[in-house]
């Protein structure tokens, strides 16, 4: 498609709005008129000679800053999410009551349903509300009211009704947005395709510090910086998220539609798996309880049993996450969770960093297989999800879609080694899934992914180099919405020669995956954004890919 410049936001008038969030977690801290921004030192752009430096932040008094949000829709509900900003003039030091309204029109003519809820210190003053008693497969609008302010109004649909016949189901799936690696162009776009849903895989925030040293920071080539420490604290956390949500473009995608998310590891810690992160054991945890109730405070998600119990404020000790969703006849998507109950990558030092990568040779643990990436109980209701959608049940979706973290995909590297946190470092355990799916017998099974900030685009071989060729699946694995890849289109086009399999891997360009599925067809377009380092940044359609009913496998389109 021809390369075309959308009305966008200029890098300094998203810097300013930034600007006017930080500072009021500032004055929460007793900061007061201390400027952060003035403690660091400025960059340039890697592609000119511009600083890049954080300005003089004004006041804001916007209690709805972060935006709303929905997410999590069935045929007959959905939840409506905001979260307050405390400021100056209102420190919100109790528990506030926050008015809630979802209409027929956007210009809220025709209310159905409106109410109250608590937006509490404890639950970081975020509200989760779940709208009950709707239509199947209808649009709404929404908004709250909170001492004399109104938020932003915000779309949200829907599901289509069990069984209903469904003409399309168009969806954005995106992962991966380090804040200091580029700007939310892709957001941009995203919305403009106007989905119906989008899907996000992991990775909404990173947990690091921008680079302290003026060299490091040239050296990785980033389009911004921020203030915030590396997180640990449950308010680190909180502020990271607030930091993400400040973006006009990340807000504007969340009002624009319902969203389904997972986390990856950088929502807690690099590469963290169960209770297996970096230090000692006890500090981990408490930070990895942090990080998961700050996820939830900041996700549009349903609350369980227990966050009901404790009035929103803290999920139990483990969160259940992943989920069924269905749309109509047309599909049915597994929402996974692969960090919270996954064994230890191989050859993995107790209390230290997983290895990026392992050679069967000299590791032992790789084929264990006891070891599994899901962990078993969402191992067996996966397999008992899949056999439920059998095509030979007449209730069944067309189309079953896996929703997990990073590439499904064998990748065998020119030098023999294997992904450790991928499913190539858990080959019994991606033998254990194949399996399931082809005793499922589904009729057209896709499997989303992200983490790895790459397109890759797969077929997914039951028995792999067996002859003839077993197709089970097609595999859409997205690149970032920003995050660097940390390779070279070089190395991976190395991978690629050895790798039948894989159609398509690119890992140079910044974006997200544009889905439409019908009946009787799944098409996929690989939208990258030109210059990331931007945030008015034009797009284009890299390249297209079809799934064609009973035909397994992804085909260029």
């Amino acid at each position: 498609m021809p390369q075309q410049v959308l009305p966008g936001r200029q890098n300094q008038d998203l810097d300013q709005d930034l600007a006017q969030l930080l500072n009021r977690r500032q004055w929460l801290q007793g900061l007061g008129a201390l400027g952060l921004a003035a403690q660091l030192p400025a960059i340039a752009r890697a592609d000119s000679n511009t600083p890049l430096a954080m300005a003089p932040w004004p006041v804001s008094e916007q209690l709805f800053g972060l935006g709303v949000a929905s997410g999590e829709p069935d045929a007959s509900s959905v939840v409506l999410w905001t979260r307050l900003l405390p400021s100056a003039s209102a420190p919100l030091l109790r528990p506030v009551a926050v008015h809630w309204e979802l209409a027929q029109d956007a210009q809220f003519r025709q209310i159905l349903r409106q109410g109250e809820a608590l937006a509490s210190p404890d639950g970081g003053h975020s509200v989760h509300v779940l709208a009950q008693g709707l239509e199947a497969d209808r649009w709404y609008h929404y908004r709250f009211h909170c001492q004399g302010q109104t938020s932003a109004t915000g779309r949200t649909r829907t599901a289509p009704a069990a069984g209903a016949a469904v003409a399309r189901l168009r969806l954005v799936y995106a992962s991966c947005q380090r804040w200091e690696h580029g700007y939310y162009a892709a957001w941009h776009h995203a919305r403009e395709d106007d989905p119906d849903l989008v899907v996000f895989l992991g990775d909404y925030i990173y947990e690091y510090a921008s680079p302290a040293s003026a060299a490091k920071q040239q050296r990785s080539q980033l389009a911004r910086l921020q203030p915030l420490a590396h997180a640990v604290t449950l308010q680190d956390y909180r502020d990271r998220y607030a930091l993400h949500k400040s973006d006009p473009d990340l807000q504007a995608m969340h009002a624009h539609c319902p969203w389904l998310v997972t986390w990856d590891d950088h929502e807690v810690e690099d590469n963290y798996v169960g209770d297996d992160g970096v230090g000692k054991v006890q500090a981990f945890i408490a930070k990895r309880m942090a990080a998961y109730q700050a996820f939830y405070e900041n996700m549009p998600l349903r609350a369980s049993v227990a966050c009901k119990q404790a009035g929103l404020a803290l999920p139990p000790a483990h969160t259940p996450l992943y989920h069924q969703q269905s749309w109509g006849a047309l599909a049915a998507m597994w929402v996974l969770d692969a960090r919270q109950y996954r064994d230890a990558q191989a050859c993995r030092a107790v209390t230290g960093k997983s290895p990026a990568s392992v050679k069967a040779a000299d590791c032992a643990d790789l084929a264990r297989n006891s070891r599994s990436f899901l962990g078993w109980s969402q191992e067996r209701w996966l397999a008992a999800q899949l056999a439920g959608n059998s095509a030979a049940n007449p209730e069944s979706r067309r189309w079953s879609i896996i929703c997990q973290q990073t590439l499904f995909a064998p990748r065998h590297f020119p030098n023999g080694r294997s992904s450790a946190d991928t499913w190539d470092g858990y080959p019994a355990a991606r033998q254990r899934l194949l399996r399931a799916m082809a005793e499922a017998q589904l009729r057209n099974t896709v499997l989303l992914g992200g983490d790895i900030h790459q397109n890759y685009v797969c077929r997914i071989q039951y028995l792999e180099g067996a002859s003839p060729e077993r197709v089970l699946a097609s595999e859409f694995c997205g690149t970032s919405i920003s995050s660097h890849s940390g390779t070279t289109q070089a190395r991976v086009d190395a991978i690629v020669a050895r790798n039948p399999h894989v159609l398509l891997a690119r890992c140079d360009e910044r974006g997200y995956g544009l889905c439409d599925i019908t009946p009787k067809l799944w098409t996929t377009q690989l939208r990258v954004v030109n210059q990331p380092q931007y945030a008015d940044s034009a797009a284009h359609t890299l390249a297209r890919f079809v799934v064609e009913d009973q035909v397994a496998g992804p085909q260029w389109a």
